[in-house]
């Protein structure tokens, strides 16, 4: 009997990263090509192609690769295209499923990269058995994937779930949507950044991310300085938790979820986000909703997190149509 297998593809603005995953989650290859080597759209498609059809040949013997799963930024999941991706250098819409599916004669499932992560989490991570939540990635910029009635939402044109690009205050920051004070610009790795060096200029206090650039500096160095006691990096995370806690305390109330996941670099900065984050949500929550809704921590946060979740889109796919199935019979 062929095992089946499936490729997870996550497409991001630096690297695209891909492996080969069976249904319980086992990476049998995984590899990535510099996203930012190729000028145009039709060479990237050629060199990810390429470097799947090595990986297919690398695999044991009895194994079938039954789809592709894709998250990207600004993932259409029902035109299975790219859509003005503002991380990408390729703009405009571009035709990635079919390309995909011509290419290698399975069915390819492209969404959004959080959808992506909402999806694994359900099938992988420490969301198995839960029908609702949402899951908020926070990397260069914030996405969202929201599970309702255990079934993905993706909205009337296929582009549901885009919290990071609702509004914290409409005259705040820049954003690359052409907005501005959207959430991603204050709750994301960027945005913590961008809050750091606000901080620095107002504070006179001493702080040791004082003299490191804007593009040397990472979440990382911030959470270690905070845990060192920087006031500087300490107040970024507390203004970074209460702003998204805020935003949260409103999507609550939109699908009722039973679990908020955060996945993600600015995530993994433990008790200095969460606690923050939670308190903030709590506070400025409708009193029907408070004390039942849980902040939690993504279980999908190894390296091979995005190839998880982009490889359980076809899962679930083919769950869903062998249900079909079942039922037309």
């Amino acid at each position: 009997m062929m095992k089946e297998l499936t490729i997870g593809i996550d497409i991001g603005g630096t690297n695209t990263k891909f492996g080969v995953v069976d249904r319980e989650g086992k990476v049998y290859h995984q590899g990535n090509i510099a996203t930012t080597d190729y000028e145009e759209f039709n060479d990237f498609f050629d060199a990810m192609a390429e470097a799947l059809r090595e990986a297919m040949n690398q695999l044991p013997p009895n194994t079938q690769v039954v789809g592709i799963g894709i998250g990207a930024a600004n993932g259409n999941y029902y035109k299975g295209t790219i859509e003005r991706a503002t991380n990408l250098r390729w703009k405009g819409v571009l035709p990635l499923a079919k390309m995909f599916t011509e290419e290698f004669g399975v069915p390819c499932i492209l969404t959004n990269d959080a959808n992506a992560a909402a999806v694994g989490e359900m099938i992988y991570g420490n969301a198995k058995g839960m029908k609702d939540f949402v899951v908020i990635t926070l990397g260069t910029g914030l996405g969202s994937g929201f599970v309702c009635g255990g079934v993905l939402l993706n909205g009337h044109h296929g582009v549901a779930g885009e919290v990071g690009h609702t509004s914290v205050n409409p005259t705040g920051r820049f954003c690359n949507c052409g907005k501005r004070g959207c959430l991603e610009t204050y709750v994301s790795a960027t945005g913590i950044k961008r809050t750091v060096y606000k901080l620095l200029a107002d504070h006179l206090e001493p702080s040791e991310l004082r003299g490191i650039s804007f593009e040397d500096l990472n979440t990382k160095m911030i959470s270690d300085a905070a845990n060192r006691g920087d006031i500087v990096a300490k107040e970024a995370f507390e203004y970074t938790g209460r702003i998204l806690g805020m935003k949260l305390a409103e999507t609550v109330v939109h699908t009722d979820p039973e679990a908020i996941f955060l996945f993600g670099g600015l995530s993994l900065a433990g008790d200095l986000i969460f606690k923050p984050t939670l308190y903030h949500m709590e506070k400025n929550l409708m009193p029907l909703f408070r004390g039942k809704v849980k902040i939690l921590p993504s279980a999908m946060q190894n390296q091979a997190a995005p190839i998880l979740g982009a490889s359980s889109l076809v899962w679930d796919y083919l769950e869903k149509n062998r249900e079909a199935t079942v039922r037309a019979v």
